[in-house]
């Protein structure tokens, strides 16, 4: 791999992580088609790593307010009718059904990784699945409407996320807008919630990624870091601003095409 087909696969990671066109879709996908070597997993590591600092910059003021609220509220109950602890309570919600998913069908999601015509069709599932939810939502409902079980639905969408192909942020928004919230509130959330995921999902391959680290790739992991790193924070940032005004559609259509296309690729 070369220090430009880093960076691209990185900027591929921090946009599509969350912007929902499926980040697992496009690194399967991609490489495929321009006929690149598959990511090593220490690579994609490091990609999830920049786009795990990428949400925890851009929430920098948010998130030590939400912990605090956390364990003030789980140490008095005085303190549970706070907004933040409510809001971090429901992460931790919604996070245990994602988590339950994921163990129990890991090695199923792990075998789509190797289909690529099995990533384009759920790619196209995610595309009218953001339509669906654009055309239905009614967007009345903000974040301090939810409930537990508001916050369990979208930690299930998340967990089928797992799957290549499946949006996580397409899946979570889509939940949200399906269960009355408003596109803002929807997207928040679902960054948000990405934070335990992503780390969790770090975390777990750090024990592999020492193994497989070859110092000669230093400058790979590098380049591939900072460029998720700095395109998940921009995409954060610009989807926030898009949705206050803007639906999903444009998002939907894409998945279609994209996963059509190269369907379309592999039967011609």
């Amino acid at each position: 791999m070369s220090i430009l087909q880093a960076i691209i696969l990185g900027v591929v990671q921090g946009v599509t992580e969350f912007v929902p066109i499926s980040s697992s879709a496009h690194l399967v996908i991609l490489p495929e088609v321009l006929g690149w070597p598959q990511p090593s997993l220490a690579f994609d590591v490091m990609l999830h790593l920049g786009s795990l600092l990428a949400v925890l910059v851009y929430f920098r003021d948010d998130l030590p307010i939400l912990i605090q609220s956390f364990f003030r509220g789980i140490f008095d109950k005085n303190n549970r009718k706070d907004a933040g602890f409510r809001l971090s309570f429901l992460i931790v919600v919604s996070t245990i059904p994602t988590v339950i998913i994921a163990i129990l069908f890991n090695d199923f999601f792990e075998r789509l990784f190797a289909s690529p015509i099995s990533v384009s069709v759920l790619l196209i599932l995610t595309g009218v699945t953001l339509s669906f939810a654009e055309r239905l939502g009614k967007r009345e409902r903000g974040l301090t409407s939810m409930q537990a079980k508001d916050s369990i639905l979208i930690g299930l969408a998340q967990g089928l996320a797992v799957a290549p192909g499946i949006s996580r942020s397409g899946a979570t928004i889509s939940t949200g807008l399906f269960l009355g919230l408003d596109r803002t509130s929807s997207a928040r959330f679902s960054f948000l919630l990405s934070i335990p995921i992503i780390l969790g999902a770090a975390a777990s391959k750090i024990p592999d990624f020492l193994k497989l680290f070859i110092p000669g790739q230093i400058s790979l992991l590098a380049f591939g870091f900072a460029s998720a790193l700095l395109s998940g924070y921009l995409c954060i940032k610009f989807l926030l601003s898009f949705l206050k005004s803007r639906g999903l559609y444009v998002f939907s259509y894409y998945c279609i095409m994209a996963g059509a296309l190269f369907l379309l690729s592999k039967a011609i």
